[in-house]
């Protein structure tokens, strides 16, 4: 049975100013640092989150899509 493929586009919202924009995640691999194009407030994850796409994004990153897990963890 094939995997399916993982959604590989997310729009982040900053929590500080509300700004969102739709961004591409990485495919094997978890983003720590996200700059706002706004209002220039650094996104870090949220404890327990493996990445900013996994706290602020719409989808959650690739490799919790495909496994459930936070990036191999």
């Amino acid at each position: 049975m094939k995997k399916p493929s993982p959604i590989l586009e997310s729009v982040l919202t900053c929590p500080n100013c509300g700004h969102s924009t739709q961004e591409s995640m990485p495919a094997d691999a978890c983003q720590f640092f996200y700059e706002c194009p706004r209002c220039k407030t650094v996104l870090r994850p949220k404890p327990g989150d493996c990445c900013v796409f996994c706290s602020y994004g719409s989808i959650k990153c690739p490799p919790v899509q495909l496994s459930g897990n936070c990036c191999g963890a």
